[in-house]
């Protein structure tokens, strides 16, 4: 980490964290308030093989407000579909990120094998802006991202979307609100423990 942060203040570039997560029909269970002794039971149509993929950027930068990136893809469970994001799809949002932050890229990712085959280090390498570092297998809560996730799923408990495109107008909803926040990609960077660039 301390390696990709000295070459981030040589360049001038920003510090890219990144990771996939996905969202179901299925609701995560949170705590809520009810009457004494009536538990609360919201009925979901959690039909399996659809599903909201969202990849997402955790971006900072020395003397700048750190932003959030995020690009999201709806799986219908349909035969042949692609079940995540394939590299064609990470170099896609690496170049709006790069373009959105006007300068170097280095990003820091976890060991997913989309990140690591030989065609997404030919899609690196076409791009001299682009620097790529990877997170430890053992230490995935150093990545921000990862909170992230963790602060969209919770503000999202105990919701019962009707269909996949209810699900998806909600995530994209929260995850603009916390694109305006920029306090919120602070602590992400807090809580995994790692220090602003």
């Amino acid at each position: 980490m301390a390696r990709g942060k000295r070459v981030a203040r040589r360049l001038g570039a920003w510090i890219c964290f990144i990771d996939e997560s996905g969202l179901t029909l299925r609701p995560a269970r949170a705590r809520t308030w009810a009457p004494r002794g009536q538990t609360p039971v919201v009925k979901v149509a959690g039909r399996g093989g659809r599903r909201v993929s969202v990849a997402g950027i955790v971006a900072y930068r020395a003397g700048r407000q750190p932003r959030i990136i995020y690009r999201t893809m709806l799986h219908r469970g349909r035969k042949g579909e692609p079940k995540g994001f394939t590299e064609q799809h990470f170099a896609a949002l690496l170049d709006a990120a790069h373009q959105h932050l006007d300068g170097p890229i280095i990003v820091v990712w976890d060991g997913l094998p989309a990140h690591k085959s030989a065609k997404m280090r030919a899609l690196i390498a076409a791009r001299p802006w682009l620097r790529v570092y990877q997170l430890p297998g053992y230490a995935p809560e150093l990545n921000p991202v990862e909170n992230l996730w963790s602060s969209l799923k919770r503000s999202m408990a105990n919701l019962a979307a009707g269909t996949i495109h209810d699900l998806l107008r909600t995530a994209k909803h929260r995850l603009k609100a916390m694109q305006y926040r920029p306090t919120l990609a602070h602590g992400f960077l807090t809580t995994s423990g790692l220090k602003p660039p």
